[in-house]
């Protein structure tokens, strides 16, 4: 029970503090490329429902209109999304915990950078070869498909790198990379060929942000769990010794 506590929460630690980390990045780096990608899907909006009804209509029936709750631009929306990416954190850190358990493979301060690089690999840079972070207004392949692809992909990537980090040998190798190649060889499914009002170089950017801040993110959740398991027994006798 104390080495489950001991787990359970140096991952969720873990994965606050990449949270907060991914959660700034993403209003340095990400969060001005959604705003402006939304002005161009906001402008396509309002010249089709023209094409659609070129009458004008009352403001009156604008407000009558009922509209699905978001949150308020501003520090509403910043604290909604800090949030969800903090508890998406602590989500993936508790599996990256689950994964060195079940492998028999520990997490210490010496391999932490590689357990980052494989989580960042698997859950991010695999998928996003078949299916790059779309912003906002972009065209996109069917929803249930993408995300059945980005579960096979996934599961894919671990289980080839798994096999690669636990057997290392030469067929190990080439059975790793095989399995890891499957998702890419079937191919993920595509969006329909139609024109896109997201300049391309704003998707581009958005892109490499989103890649480089998951990238960062796992590696500090990989040392930051290592860091916090590693010293949960003598956080454990400071509390005896308190009380």
């Amino acid at each position: 029970m104390a080495l489950f506590r001991r787990i359970f929460f140096a991952a969720v630690l873990a994965g606050f503090v990449a949270g907060l980390a991914l959660a700034a990045v993403q209003q340095w780096r990400i969060v001005p490329l959604i705003l402006e990608a939304e002005r161009y899907e906001i402008s396509d909006s309002h010249a089709l429902d023209h094409a659609a009804d070129p009458q004008p209509v009352a403001p009156h029936m604008h407000e009558a209109e009922s509209e699905p709750w978001a949150p308020a631009d501003g520090f509403e929306r910043n604290a909604y999304t800090a949030l969800a990416t903090t508890l998406v954190s602590i989500g993936l850190a508790l599996v990256l915990a689950a994964v060195s358990v079940f492998s028999g493979m520990d997490i210490t301060l010496s391999n932490a950078l590689l357990w980052g690089l494989g989580g960042f690999v698997a859950f991010s840079l695999m998928p996003a070869i078949g299916l790059s972070p779309e912003l906002p207004g972009m065209v996109a392949a069917d929803l249930g498909a993408r995300q059945i692809w980005w579960w096979q992909t996934v599961l894919a990537t671990l289980g080839g790198l798994l096999l690669m980090a636990r057997v290392r040998k030469g067929w190990a190798l080439g059975l790793g990379g095989l399995i890891l190649l499957l998702p890419h060889i079937w191919g993920a499914p595509q969006p329909p060929d139609a024109p896109s009002s997201v300049p391309a170089h704003l998707a581009t950017a958005f892109a490499a942000n989103t890649l480089f801040a998951a990238l960062l993110s796992w590696l500090i959740m990989a040392l930051a769990y290592a860091w916090f398991f590693n010293r949960w027994p003598a956080l454990d006798r400071n509390a005896e010794v308190a009380r």
